[in-house]
């Protein structure tokens, strides 16, 4: 015997064929080949689970010498009647239901009995005295580094297109649908809602003054839409602020709030202060580094909350034309979102991969639900925000809406390498947390940039780690606060 190989899900029968198999390996100086099967096209995140899964699994039970291998199959019967012609010996524990489909009476289960008859080794079933039923499976996918946690990830992968695809047709609207800012106001004054607008501002001179003005004008001047409009500037050194305040913005500088709590550069961290100093059910942020802009960067995102009690978060996507030589070119814009975001959206968490433009600056959401979650303090607060408010409420909380085209800023090449540094990093951080295991012994902060001066190249590092602010519920100032104006309180969970 020079080769056993044992498949296996990781209930209790499992873990006795892998001990079986390696006391015969020992004996026999043999390798033992632990193998795990899943779904076709599962995405990397899931099969790097279900190895990672099947390592710990061999880590616990296999003393002698083995291999795991994680084997995509769509019959498994099959996939081990394929394995088993490698193969002197096969070991395998009983199935965890042993009747079959149409009620006939099995000793082992119906697949270990077929491949006892049709595999050409020997194959050796092994049974607990315990009683395994679902309830046994129930509790070991509770843990996240078990193999039947793994089994689960990758069923519900199997589902995450059809659900992405029946979502994209029963959340995704265009601003024209909310256009009828009268009857928006009513639908806030008939849910006893208020809502604030934040416009977060570093060195917006050129473009925060008609924003402001046309903001106050068409959503609370001719219609009380917007209760309240805050502009949070991160120290804007030109005359952002003065601008503002002169059109009638309240301008608050985010280092000055929660000063106890310290104050990191970065939009991210304006966004979460401003929670704390704004008091509207709803909060509506909105970029203003934008040339074109127009009422329905608000109204666009706000309407569907107002519209669906069901959703609790909008982002807007539109057209991104770049700026070129002066010449405006169509299609250009988004250049982190195509490189980086979509594609670490798609791999990792491919239930957000319906969301055009993940990167927005527009975006609304309800106050129960943006206090309860963390908030990156940088260039990663939007992707974050998608997959923490995807773990909290699921996708069926989330809508988007097309809000047409819009002419912004345009960074350089070093900023985006800058963002798209913080957006990976900030990606990585979530999937350690969600597979509740470290992906790296240590994940860099530093940034190496390339500089050159006096005919010869040096490197600038930079440190660009993302830190992250938690749930502002969490804040006793913020909890005193909302008492103080009536507020109801969601109190903190003690996780």
């Amino acid at each position: 015997i020079r080769r056993i190989i044992v498949p296996v899900r990781g209930g209790p029968h499992a873990e006795l064929a892998v001990r079986y198999a390696d006391a015969i390996a020992t004996r026999h100086d043999a390798l033992v080949s632990v193998l795990h099967f899943v779904p076709p096209g599962i995405t990397l995140a899931v099969r790097a689970q279900a190895e990672h899964a099947l390592a710990q699994f061999l880590r616990q039970h296999l003393r002698g010498r083995g291999e795991g291998i994680v084997r995509e199959a769509a019959n498994v019967r099959n996939a081990i009647l394929r394995e088993a012609e490698k193969a002197d010996l096969v070991v395998m524990g009983a199935s965890a239901q042993p009747a079959g489909a149409n009620g006939e009476s099995y000793l082992f289960g119906a697949l270990p009995e077929a491949i006892a008859a049709r595999a050409r080794p020997t194959v050796v079933v092994v049974k607990t005295r315990d009683a395994i039923g679902r309830q046994t499976f129930e509790t070991l996918a509770a843990h996240a580094e078990t193999l039947a946690a793994a089994d689960r990830a990758a069923e519900e992968a199997r589902a995450v297109p059809a659900r992405v695809e029946r979502w994209f047709g029963e959340a995704n609207f265009h601003h024209a649908e909310f256009a009828d800012l009268r009857r928006l106001v009513q639908l806030k004054e008939k849910q006893g809602l208020t809502v604030s607008l934040v416009l977060p501002t570093l060195n917006e001179e050129e473009t925060i003054g008609p924003i402001v003005r046309r903001a106050i004008r068409e959503m609370m001047g001719r219609v009380p839409l917007l209760d309240e409009i805050l502009v949070i500037d991160s120290a804007s050194s030109d005359r952002t602020c003065e601008i503002a305040e002169a059109e009638g913005a309240r301008v608050v500088q985010h280092p000055d709030v929660l000063p106890r709590y310290g104050s990191f550069r970065g939009k991210g961290e304006a966004l979460w202060k401003s929670v704390f100093e704004t008091t509207g059910d709803i909060i509506v942020w909105a970029d203003t580094d934008v040339r074109n802009w127009h009422p329905r960067m608000v109204y666009g995102t706000l309407g569907p909350l107002l519209h669906e009690p069901r959703l609790q978060y909008v982002k807007g996507y539109y057209q991104r034309p770049i700026v070129e030589g002066g010449q405006l070119k169509e299609g250009g814009g988004g250049r982190v979102t195509e490189l980086v975001a979509r594609p670490l959206i798609n791999l990792f968490f491919p239930e957000l991969s319906g969301l055009i433009q993940p990167l927005s600056g527009e975006y609304a959401g309800r106050r129960a639900l943006l206090e309860t979650i963390p908030f990156f303090t940088g260039y990663a607060v939007e992707l974050g925000h998608l997959i923490d408010v995807a773990e909290r409420v699921g996708l069926e909380g989330l809508g988007q809406v097309d809000l047409e085209r819009r002419v912004h800023r345009n960074q350089e090449l070093e900023g985006l390498s800058r963002m798209s540094f913080v957006i990976l990093q900030a990606c990585m951080k979530r999937l350690e947390e969600r597979r509740k295991t470290r992906l790296f012994a240590e994940m860099g902060s530093t940034m190496k940039l390339p500089r050159s001066g006096r005919g010869r190249l040096s490197l600038e590092v930079i440190e660009l780690a993302d830190q992250e602010r938690p749930p502002i519920i969490r804040i006793p100032e913020y909890l005193e606060k909302r008492r103080e104006t009536g507020a109801a309180i969601l109190e903190p969970s003690l996780h």
